[in-house]
């Protein structure tokens, strides 16, 4: 393995600055959910299910803003953005700890859909920074921080909340947020690469020009990615816990999250990327026996070594091949999307598996999970196959071009042909 690849991508211009601040944008976004969580029951003093409303209604409002604050970026440029966010922001976490519950609830849902965009901004800025042959160590560097973000920002929420109150952290995620977005304005990393049509140009692309099968296979597959990662996560907790080793649950967590580390790291160093169906269905399918580790924390950690390596390889080649199947002047609600289906996907895993366990044992949560998985790769297949057979008919166009399918690897030249200026006409 050569660390060539993420040499030359961290000596481009700008990817530096935009992967450290992105990472610690990152962190205040990511203790939100478990703050609320701890705020409803701990200060309103209401049960789990009412909190997972909140966070239910937060991550719907988030699942609809983004695409649509990244149509507005495509559109108007990432500062006004930034600036309706942070403020809508810092409004909510700021009041929303004095709100009665019926009141958050409604708040919750504004709130998730003017998130602060960070991690479609970084994606959506990547792929105008790093040229095709970069793109795949930047999504993985990408990939890598956001897991990262993940593992400190809900650490500090509960932290926060059990030493100072949730009150405090709310008002602690809303200051992390402001100075997140002032951060990200001062940077206001490039959303267009230098050779792309300016946003001053307002070129406008139809978007039946490019959300076509494979792009939505792609998301699919991101969706599916996320819900297999959320059921695995809280199969994981519940087979610890009803083997009396519950204790061990921290150590088998940070287990996976080194293995899916190490997999995205790996993966960032190969010259050509796989298709993200590829990659998503083995770890599927390798899910499904985990359960079999019974009430043994070490075989647990070890099964979930072939899964775990797959999962931030998965979220970086959809991310990649996101990037390279839309146009630029659509790449912010595309990139939208592919956040919206991340989000989605991690709000379904963990009810998923929740029912499947209760209803007949823990272990049953993994064969839950990797079993739809399984099904929604199927029901991507056809795209790849489709891919598969038109990719020779374009190599015998063009022997010169070498370049593969955006949907397979992570070489691959532009997906979707920009209409001319004279074709062009406003997104429906």
């Amino acid at each position: 393995m050569t660390l060539t690849p993420y040499r030359e991508t961290l000596a481009l211009r700008g990817i530096r600055s935009l992967l450290l601040m992105a990472t610690l944008a990152r962190i205040p976004i990511t203790a939100g959910t478990v703050t609320l969580t701890l705020h409803v029951t701990l200060d309103l003093h209401l049960g789990y299910g009412a909190a997972g409303l909140v966070g239910a209604a937060f991550t719907v409002g988030s699942s609809i803003g983004a695409p649509v604050l990244g149509r507005i970026t495509d559109r108007k440029g990432l500062r006004p953005v930034l600036v309706l966010t942070t403020l809508a922001e810092l409004t909510f976490w700021t009041t929303a700890q004095a709100m009665p519950y019926w009141a958050l609830l409604i708040a919750a849902l504004l709130g998730g859909f003017l998130t602060l965009p960070a991690f479609s901004v970084a994606r959506q800025s990547i792929a105008a920074l790093a040229p095709e042959s970069h793109r795949l160590p930047a999504f993985a560097l990408d990939s890598i921080t956001t897991e990262l973000s993940f593992m400190a920002g809900p650490a500090l929420g509960v932290l926060i909340s059990t030493t100072a109150g949730p009150r405090v952290a709310m008002l602690a995620v809303g200051g992390g947020i402001l100075l997140s977005g002032i951060g990200l304005y001062l940077l206001n990393p490039p959303i267009r690469g230098k050779h792309e049509t300016p946003i001053s140009a307002g070129e406008r692309v139809p978007r039946n020009t490019w959300l076509k099968p494979r792009l939505v296979a792609v998301l699919a597959i991101s969706s599916a990615a996320t819900l297999v990662l959320s059921g695995t996560d809280v199969a994981v907790v519940a087979v610890l816990q009803n083997s009396g080793e519950v204790e061990w649950t921290g150590a088998v967590l940070g287990l996976w999250a080194a293995y899916s580390l190490l997999g995205g790291f790996s993966y960032g160093t190969v010259k050509r990327g796989l298709p993200p169906l590829v990659l998503f269905a083995p770890m599927a399918l390798l899910t499904i026996p985990v359960g079999l580790a019974g009430g043994h924390w070490w075989l647990l950690a070890l099964l979930l070594l072939p899964a775990g390596a797959l999962c931030a390889p998965t979220i970086t080649a959809t991310a990649d091949a996101v990037s390279r199947l839309t146009p630029a002047s659509a790449r912010g609600e595309a990139m939208g999307l592919h956040n919206s289906s991340l989000t989605v996907g991690v709000a379904l895993g963990a009810p998923l598996a929740g029912v499947v366990m209760d209803t007949w044992s823990p272990a049953w949560g993994f064969t839950a999970v990797g079993g739809v998985g399984l099904v929604v790769a199927a029901l991507a297949l056809p795209a790849e196959l489709r891919r598969r057979r038109e990719q020779p008919a374009d190599e015998a166009t063009d022997p010169a071009d070498e370049s593969a399918d955006p949907l397979a690897s992570g070489a691959a030249g532009p997906a979707v042909e920009l209409p001319s200026p004279e074709a062009t006409a406003p997104t429906h």
